[in-house]
């Protein structure tokens, strides 16, 4: 049942207050907790994450936030709550409006003020939001996903009309269709003629005899679908793929508003992603670092063999060109900085031991020059 709707700040465990970078960070963390990648069969975690979604479509919009913070659920949701015989949904009321007022005593023709728009005109949807979770390298190739929406669509069952199949929706005998009716107002002119929102169609301009039991009569319904995404090459944790026409549907013949998907990338047991270059480290053996060796290094497009030069140091870092991230909607890569860590071996058997010391002794200053310059270093610091 609508009624039993949780508070959609509570939802996202914040509070009335919150900012958006704070609202966008508890709905990342919240959607990643539920996402059905994440918890398989769990219907729980699905339907969490549904009601995470919607909470974040409503408070993530200025308008529809606005809406939620005065009237609950009832400003946002064309399901929650009782039709009244209106036709298209939403919240409608009638609340005085100083524009009308002062429209009506100058004419429009005084700095322009316009009028307040007709209840019946169409509007264009609500933006939706939804997040994909997507793998290292599904980010940087690109890939095709299915994500989970949750949105307000016209009524399949009668078509949008809010009537019930083999009836329709008749003109208001008392606005005669356009969801206004004069009244009169008292103001500081004096007695204004104004226009307010029709009592007897809430402002739709239509009467429905037989509401379709599908929508309650209404016309809209909030259903979830299964949307699929293409994914461009290189896009980044964090960015937001927009799907023009992928949200909320119109209102009275209005386009629908968009999708706004927010991309959650994994992170990658090798590499690291800076722009659109990646970074690895790969270790070395003492006696690869000194003599040099070919040695495999992994990229996204496969292995690929390079030559390391003798007397590589720990830290050094040699760069793939092009072996990087296809940069987003350009023509080109990013590239592959490879840092080389050289391992100390460990639990030595002691004919190893002996081996190395003989190999220290036979060693002097030309083949240590770092160390040599740091202890000259010293010595010139205590004075030696």
């Amino acid at each position: 049942m609508a009624d039993d709707k949780r508070d959609y700040y509570e939802v996202l465990g914040v509070d009335k207050s919150v900012s958006d970078d704070e609202l966008k960070k508890a709905y990342r963390k919240a959607a990643k907790k539920y996402h059905p990648d994440f918890n398989p069969g769990d219907k729980e975690a699905e339907k969490n994450f549904k009601e995470v979604n919607e909470a974040y479509e409503v408070l993530s919009d200025k308008e529809k936030r606005a809406r939620y913070d005065q009237f609950g659920h009832a400003g946002v949701d064309p399901n929650f709550g009782a039709g009244g015989g209106g036709y298209g949904g939403g919240f409608t009321g009638d609340f005085g409006d100083l524009g009308d007022i002062f429209s009506s005593f100058f004419g429009g023709g005084f700095g322009g003020g316009g009028r307040r728009q007709s209840p019946n005109a169409p509007r264009r949807g609500n933006d939706t939001a939804a997040a994909v979770n997507l793998s290292f390298e599904e980010a940087a190739k690109g890939c095709k996903k299915t994500v989970k929406v949750t949105k307000i669509d016209n009524c399949k069952e009668c078509g949008g009309s809010g009537a019930e199949k083999g009836s329709s929706p008749k003109t208001c005998p008392v606005c005669h269709g356009s969801g206004q009716v004069s009244a009169t107002q008292r103001t500081p002119f004096g007695v204004m003629q104004t226009q307010k929102v029709c009592d007897h169609c809430k402002g739709s301009g239509k009467i429905i005899d037989k509401p379709c039991r599908t929508c309650a009569g209404k016309g809209r319904i909030r259903h979830t679908i299964d949307q699929t995404v293409e994914i461009p090459a290189g896009i980044d944790d964090g960015q937001v793929i927009n799907l023009r026409g992928g949200g909320d549907a119109g209102v009275n013949g209005g386009p629908a508003g968009d999708l706004r998907i927010n991309v959650n990338v994994r992170p990658h047991p090798i590499f690291e992603r800076s722009g659109y270059d990646v970074y690895c480290e790969i270790p070395i053996t003492f006696t690869q670092a000194a003599l040099g060796a070919e040695i495999t290094v992994p990229t996204l497009d496969g292995k690929v063999k390079f030559q390391i030069h003798e007397g590589t140091q720990p830290g050094d870092e040699f760069k793939l060109r092009g072996k990087g991230i296809q940069r987003l909607n350009y023509s080109g890569k990013g590239d592959q900085y490879v840092k080389i860590t050289v391992e100390v071996p460990k639990d030595l058997s002691k004919a190893q031991k002996e081996k190395l010391k003989e190999f220290d002794s036979a060693t002097d200053d030309k083949n240590y020059k770092k160390q040599k310059s740091f202890m000259d270093k010293v010595k010139d610091f205590f004075n030696e």
